[in-house]
């Protein structure tokens, strides 16, 4: 049995971006562990999800369980910080916010956890946080340096595969053109190098979704999906190794999941 470690900016990440393959990694026996670097204070919630009086970051840490339940990670942890907003905007100036963590402590942080974990595998972000989000770029740099602290075998960076998404949105309408800002989303397809098949556990992943009532309404495009859709855009997740694995020094876990891209 291995052991994975999902370092996440805020509840709700781990479910977009690799509840499959935690959950292919629970169902075949290995350990899996879910890190937040903060509990998704400036989320927006789904209107009227909220009770009289209660508080959104409660709510979320909350739902960060039931996710859990569902892909069947054995434990949950928060780093202590709060959420820095989406770039520019002021919330990222707030001192105990995780963009303003310094890296070095943060990485002490999660690498205690580490050191009683002592995963096989840490996922983290790619360098620019998928999409750019201030607290996604931090958990890459101190997923990064934590691993080193703690000695972790493989780092690898979840990312969105570009080209894949421009193909699968073409293939829907071959009139489509990319919005604005789409050519700095995830990665091309050519920096990426490694897959993790999780068609067969999307149903877990939708249901990871689901838990994060407060942010996925029952509308949300993502859970509307036909089911073949949904299979089809969601059931690949993508990752960056770097630098290349020797395959004699691999992890187990790690061969069995992540396979080379080409």
């Amino acid at each position: 049995m291995g052991t994975i470690v999902s370092f996440h900016a805020h509840p709700d990440d781990e479910s977009i971006g690799s509840a499959g393959t935690l959950a292919r990694a629970a169902a075949a026996g290995h350990r899996v562990v879910l890190v937040f670097a903060t509990r998704g204070e400036l989320g927006e919630p789904v209107p009227g999800v909220l009770e009289p009086g209660e508080q959104l970051p409660v709510r979320r840490s909350a739902e960060c369980y039931a996710s859990a339940a569902v892909i069947g990670a054995k434990r949950v942890e928060f780093l202590g910080y709060t959420d820095s907003g989406m770039i520019g905007e002021p919330s990222n100036e707030a001192p105990y916010c995780f963009w303003q963590a310094d890296v070095e402590h943060a990485a002490r942080r999660l690498a205690v956890i580490l050191d009683e974990e002592e995963p096989d595998v840490l996922t983290v972000y790619d360098d620019n946080g998928g999409y750019g989000h201030p607290d996604h770029i931090q958990v890459h740099r101190v997923g990064k340096r934590a691993a080193e602290l703690s000695a972790v075998p493989v780092v690898v960076q979840g990312t969105i595969n570009r080209d894949w998404m421009l193909r699968g949105l073409k293939a829907q309408n071959p009139d489509f053109t990319p919005p604005p800002g789409l050519d700095t989303m995830g990665k091309a397809e050519a920096e990426i190098t490694h897959r993790v098949d999780a068609v067969d556990f999307v149903e877990q992943k939708r249901a990871s979704m689901r838990a994060h009532a407060s942010q996925m309404g029952p509308d949300h495009f993502m859970l509307t999906m036909p089911d073949p859709m949904f299979a089809l855009g969601m059931g690949t997740e993508f990752y960056i190794v770097d630098p290349p694995i020797n395959p004699a020094s691999a992890p187990e876990i790690f061969e069995e999941l992540f396979l080379p891209l080409r």
